[in-house]
């Protein structure tokens, strides 16, 4: 089992990979190209920093969950509520992750954390979860709303044909998954366009919805409380639709030994991004709210779709263009995030060895990118992507819960823990006994969601004790995963990252 020290988990934002030698002392600004280890550079700094949170949050989430949010709560008040509750709850949270990345000062972000209080099976069930639940689905939910916006202004009067956003969905995880094989640096350097985009549409979003309201269009407002449902379950099932919107304000965590000084630019990146996305977020749900009823809202496919067409008429096709753009940037940005924390798991032997193998002429992880294709490929048999989204955030909110408890655990474990940054302890309080909240309530009104979660993550364990704990396999299944090694190897021209280049 791998020390967490030890570990290296990759950039969600992009890696840039280069030879490296085993020198400890040499910091990654420069490669040494004679030697064979591969090691990302450490060149973020705070706007880079910044910029990491807010392209991962600015995804697709915002322009899908507003519908499952007043789905939920049936008014446009408590709505709004639920926007501001969620910005909340992420804000406390990143607070807790300052802490935790700057007194546990590696990469891997949760993975380090909850190996670091509870132990190498808690971790390994993380990146079991992660690998085979959180990302195959996220990847899943992100192709889904490309496609339906790509295809939304083809179909303005009728229902869209679910094989048809499905095969369009599928279609842009394989050519994504394939595209960051093939080139990184191509790939990062169109993060830049698709970042404009992202932030453009919602900005674009806000500034219809004031003038509209400016207009006098202001009658969704006048009882904004009227019809509110009392079921607390419902409210959670939205607190937890809402919170798919903001995740992603953990993942510069993941990436702690690529900051520069992190001890000040990691919270200073939290303190600059989640008060400015929340106040986004808010500000775009009362644009859509102003414009749209909350009954043309859930008769929606794409929202920003409908919001489009009903106040730009000939102009209208500038928003599913920027929402297209906008997924399917975050789409590549989770892809290519993705296949190197398995990629790294596999390399720290908690997985199959061939998914730890790098392209010999590419220098990326061909094996695992087309691993977690295929799994998102499945995810997409289901063509509701509101279930995936309580699916895939209630497993995640429940591993964020652990993190955040292993920080109190250790306070109380290691209390001479050098500490750069200390939270005041009510707030990992509060922040677990909200999530405990919204898992308890999700448990009531989406058992199947739920206990499905949990059994794929309960998997894990077999998994652990048969894959990990048990050395003397048969020579059987020895031989197996051997020839399943060699035949990677040969379909993706892969080798491990400590194969010579002209080898």
């Amino acid at each position: 089992m791998t020390n967490p020290s030890e570990l290296d988990l990759p950039s969600p934002s992009g890696d840039m990979l280069c030879p490296k030698d085993n020198n400890p002392s040499i910091n990654g600004d420069a490669c040494n190209a004679s030697d064979n280890k591969v090691r990302m550079k450490k060149e973020l700094g705070l706007l880079e920093g910044v910029a990491i949170i807010l392209g991962i949050i600015f995804g697709s989430g915002i322009f899908i969950s507003p519908k499952g949010v007043i789905q939920e709560v049936e008014s446009v008040g408590l709505s709004l509520v639920v926007w501001v509750l969620c910005g909340f709850l992420s804000t406390i949270g990143a607070l807790c992750y300052a802490e935790l990345g700057t007194s546990i000062p590696k990469s891997g972000g949760d993975y380090a954390y909850i190996y670091e209080a509870f132990g190498e099976l808690p971790a390994f069930l993380y990146l079991w979860a992660a690998n085979l639940i959180f990302v195959p689905t996220t990847n899943a939910i992100m192709g889904l709303t490309f496609a339906k916006y790509v295809i939304q202004p083809f179909f303005p009067q009728c229902a869209l044909p679910g094989l048809g956003a499905t095969l369009v969905a599928a279609a842009t995880i394989c050519f994504l998954s394939f595209l960051n094989g093939y080139n990184v640096r191509a790939t990062t350097r169109l993060q830049n366009i698709f970042m404009v985009c992202k932030v453009g549409a919602l900005c674009l979003v806000i500034l219809i919805g004031v003038v509209w309201m400016g207009l006098g269009h202001v009658d969704n407002f006048d009882r904004p409380f009227e019809g509110t449902t009392s079921n607390p379950g419902k409210v959670a099932k939205a607190v937890v639709s809402g919170f798919f919107s903001y995740s992603g304000w953990n993942y510069l965590n993941f990436m702690t030994e690529e900051l520069r000084n992190p001890y000040v630019n990691l919270p200073r990146a939290i303190y600059i991004s989640l008060p400015l996305v929340t106040s986004i977020y808010v500000l775009a749900n009362m644009a859509y709210l102003g414009v749209l009823t909350p009954e043309q809202m859930l008769a929606s496919d794409a929202i920003a779709v409908t919001f489009g067409d009903r106040v730009l008429g000939t102009w209208s096709w500038i928003i599913p263009l920027l929402v297209a753009i906008s997924a399917f940037g975050g789409l590549s940005v989770h892809v290519m995030a993705s296949s190197r924390m398995l990629y790294v798991g596999a390399r720290n032997g908690q997985f199959p060895e061939f998914l730890s193998h790098l392209s010999m002429d590419r220098l990326t992880p061909t094996p695992s990118l087309f691993f977690l294709s295929v799994l998102s490929l499945f995810m997409l048999l289901t063509s509701d992507i509101h279930q995936l989204i309580t699916y895939c955030t209630i497993v995640e909110t429940g591993f964020v819960l652990l993190s955040v408890a292993g920080m109190i655990y250790l306070r109380w474990k290691r209390p001479n823990m050098m500490r750069p940054i200390r939270v005041h302890l009510g707030l990992p309080i509060l922040f677990i006994l909200l999530c405990v909240f919204l898992i308890i309530m999700t448990c009531l009104d989406a058992p199947f969601e739920v206990l499905m979660g949990i059994l794929i993550t309960l998997t894990g364990v077999p998994a652990y004790y048969c894959g990990i704990v048990w050395k003397s396999k048969p020579k059987v299944f020895r031989n197996m995963m051997r020839e399943w090694t060699k035949l990677s190897q040969k379909i993706f021209f892969a080798a491990h990252e400590d194969k010579d280049f002209d080898e």
